[in-house]
């Protein structure tokens, strides 16, 4: 795959990566807490679903949505045309995650966590949760043996679809419960589903010991949906979240919590509402990054972003002015805010942080004044 970091617009830092330096966040170890399976479909396996089904899709679609330039478009309808047309079978997701494993493994993750939403697939093609499950947990336990990667689903809520939808991918969860499958998130356009109307869905996912995530500000949507969030859904972690920079209070109180954030560089919408001079310095995550947050870097839609997990942290360096020290911070907030066992979460943290200390003391590194306040 391609990265699209060249295509990006100038960093505000003005910092020029060194082979040295993408080599350093190729190998550092990292967690991937942040990633859509649909939007980690290769586009050899796009193609290759779409001739097997003979799927009604335009012939340009493929390389339309394979191709990022800096003012990149919208891809949700072509994620809906995947969901309707391409995962008609269990083992069309099972391939999936094979696919982002393999991906996630060679930019060095070692622990993935992955959203898929049930929803579409379940109520086009009436496919049992349970034999979907089942397909994907032996894939990750595959990718986990011969490459060494650990991983957990995220059933993730369709906003778009009525509540009641949502109530009942849980009750499926639940039915089905499986210890790969660890906990929900909520995605699609935040615009057309407030998280207010899902309350009651994440309250039984609590209620039952599942943990909760939810994308909120997005879209450029109001600080009051990260508010909602955490206080309504009572989520253990926020996806995006990049209003709260408009309301300084809520980002402090967040802050005093250890409220972790999955952020993503390359995020559509930044890229498409800013000037190109503008993006890189004006982007919220540097003023989340100044505020002091717990941040994360994640790649989202890696084969439709063009990124790699790796490319995600040399943004945040590159363009978005994380010191070393800031680097190391999130990788061990990345490690806290995982929903892994308390026992892997504990040999990472003492281990990983000794792997970056080496890895980054080889390495000549631009320090310029800190954004933390």
């Amino acid at each position: 795959m391609e990265e699209t970091l060249a295509v990006l617009p100038v960093s505000a830092t003005g910092r020029v990566v060194t082979r040295e330096q993408r080599d350093f966040f190729t190998r550092l170890p990292k967690v991937e807490l942040h990633c859509h399976l649909l939007g980690a479909m290769r586009e050899e396996t796009f193609r290759d679903l779409a001739r097997h089904y003979d799927a009604p899709i335009p012939a340009d679609m493929a390389a339309g949505l394979y191709t990022r330039g800096r003012k990149p478009v919208g891809v949700l309808h072509a994620l809906r045309a995947m969901e309707q047309y391409l995962l008609r079978r269990p083992e069309d997701l099972a391939r999936l995650v094979r696919e982002y494993l393999e991906d996630a493994a060679e930019a060095h993750v070692r622990h993935a966590e992955f959203f898929w939403n049930p929803t579409v697939t379940l109520n086009t093609h009436g496919l049992p949760y349970g034999e979907i499950q089942q397909a994907m947990v032996e894939a990750i336990e595959q990718a986990e043996r011969d490459l060494g990667i650990s991983a957990l689903m995220i059933p993730a809520i369709d906003r778009e679809a009525p509540p009641a939808d949502a109530m009942v991918m849980v009750e499926e969860m639940l039915r089905h419960r499986h210890p790969r499958v660890a906990g929900i998130g909520i995605d699609y356009r935040e615009n057309d589903g407030p998280p207010e109307w899902f309350a009651d869905a994440y309250g039984l996912a609590r209620q039952n010991g599942l943990r909760t995530t939810a994308h909120a500000g997005e879209f450029g949507m109001p600080w009051t949906n990260v508010g909602i969030a955490v206080e309504q859904l009572g989520v253990d972690r926020v996806d995006h979240g990049y209003t709260v920079i408009d309301n300084p209070v809520l980002a402090e109180g967040l802050k005093g919590r250890g409220m972790l954030f999955t952020v993503v560089p390359t995020n559509s919408y930044y890229l498409r509402v800013m000037k190109p001079e503008d993006w890189a310095h004006h982007h919220p995550i540097r003023k989340m990054l100044a505020m002091g947050l717990a941040l994360h870097p994640n790649s989202d839609d890696p084969q439709l972003h063009r990124v790699s997990a790796a490319g995600a942290w040399e943004l945040m360096y590159s363009h978005m002015g994380a010191s070393r020290d800031d680097l190391r911070a999130m990788m061990l907030h990345g490690i806290a805010g995982s929903w892994a066992s308390a026992e892997r979460k504990a040999q990472w943290a003492a281990q990983w942080p000794l792997e970056f200390d080496m890895l980054a003391g080889a390495v000549e590194w631009e320090e310029g004044p800190s954004l933390r306040r």
